[in-house]
């Protein structure tokens, strides 16, 4: 039977970080992967549309799927399989589907790469009247192992952290959890949470400054802490106490992280600290040396040569200040890390990241 279609739009999302083309392939095209006719437009990253052409007479029901350009990089359900015939049935004027995985171009070898899946465009952060996109990457073998829990990372600046990132640069961490999961070294959940831009210092730094103005990191911790936490605790297989729940960023968030091993540590018991903006208030080391964590507690602490002449001095005198309060406490392990040649950027963070990763979780 054969269907009149007005307009019938398709729209996808998908991982940001393949930039290779995508088709629709069906009962329309012979299921013919890779049709130039049938290729998705690009609408942003991670977003296509595709608009069947107003006099194409299309089957009951159509029946479809996505590709990379062939059978071998064919979309993939959650646990890794090939994703069974979409359906869509006529009357249908506008479409929209997820892909979370992709088959790899050669073979059917397993894929490690993390999961990516959008908690919410707009998550209320009722501490400022706000909303902020969160995203999480769940370890590549989550949907196959429904009965195991898993630690959770969250961390700042989501929009840097992985795919091709933003304008800084990325980090690729999806990059080095493939490389850790060969391992079996990947398996923590990891919650993005985008900064606010223009708002990113004011929402991230838990102190005042006077160039600067008022910081309300702390309330920015209230909301990882509570509503988001709460959220993902439900949404997703976490193991909730504080050992299991870590928290790390660069930079301001780096300085929000480390004042959250200070302030929140029954919440957050594992600290990625990366070029802390340790210059924005001196109060933190006043912090500090009222630190006392009976609990089990790690630190990573890193910091480059080339970050300015005070940034490894500052984080010198910060891990000083912390092992001189928990002498005595063998549960509170802090690390160090300096790269001379270290510069305040993405690409660095990248380097550091899956040492930090691995001794924090798997140490």
């Amino acid at each position: 039977m054969q269907v009149e279609v007005e307009t019938l739009t398709i729209e996808l999302s998908t991982n940001p970080f393949d930039s290779r083309p995508v088709y629709i392939t069906g009962n329309f095209c012979k299921w013919l992967p890779d049709l130039e006719a049938y290729q998705m437009t690009v609408v942003s990253p991670g977003n296509y549309r595709y608009q069947f052409p107003e006099d194409l007479a299309l089957p009951d029901p159509v029946e479809y799927k996505y590709t990379r350009g062939g059978w071998n990089k064919v979309e993939l359900d959650r646990a890794g399989r090939p994703y069974g015939n979409r359906i869509i049935k006529a009357g249908k004027t506008l479409v929209k589907d997820d892909v979370i995985r992709w088959q790899t171009d050669i073979s059917m070898k397993a894929d490690l790469s993390p999961i990516v899946e959008t908690v919410s465009e707009d998550f209320e952060i009722t501490q400022f009247s706000r909303t902020r996109r969160v995203r999480v990457l769940l370890p590549h073998d989550y949907y196959e192992n429904p009965d195991h829990r898993y630690p959770v990372l969250y961390m700042t600046d989501g929009q840097n952290l992985f795919g091709e990132g933003s304008e800084f640069g990325s980090w690729e961490i999806d990059k080095s959890l493939s490389v850790l999961a060969k391992e079996h070294k990947a398996g923590v959940i990891i919650v993005a949470v985008d900064h606010g831009e223009e708002d990113r210092l004011e929402e991230l730094s838990p102190y005042d400054n006077a160039k600067l103005g008022k910081g309300h990191g702390a309330k920015f911790l209230q909301f990882i802490a509570g509503p988001l936490k709460a959220h993902i605790d439900k949404q997703y297989r976490t193991k909730t106490d504080r050992l299991n729940t870590g928290i790390g960023g660069s930079s301001v968030g780096g300085l929000l992280s480390i004042y959250a091993a200070l302030m929140f540590p029954q919440t957050f018991g594992k600290f990625m600290v990366f070029s802390p903006a340790l210059w924005i208030s001196e109060k933190i080391y006043f912090d500090a040396i009222h630190f006392f964590e009976p609990f089990e507690t790690r630190i990573y602490l890193y910091a480059g040569g080339k970050e300015g002449a005070h940034m490894v001095p500052y984080v010198n005198k910060l891990k000083d200040t912390l092992e001189t309060q928990s002498f005595g406490y063998s549960r509170v392990k802090i690390k160090s890390s300096v790269d001379a040649k270290g510069e305040h950027e993405e690409k660095q963070w990248n380097k550091e990241f899956p040492k930090a990763f691995e001794w924090l979780f798997f140490d």
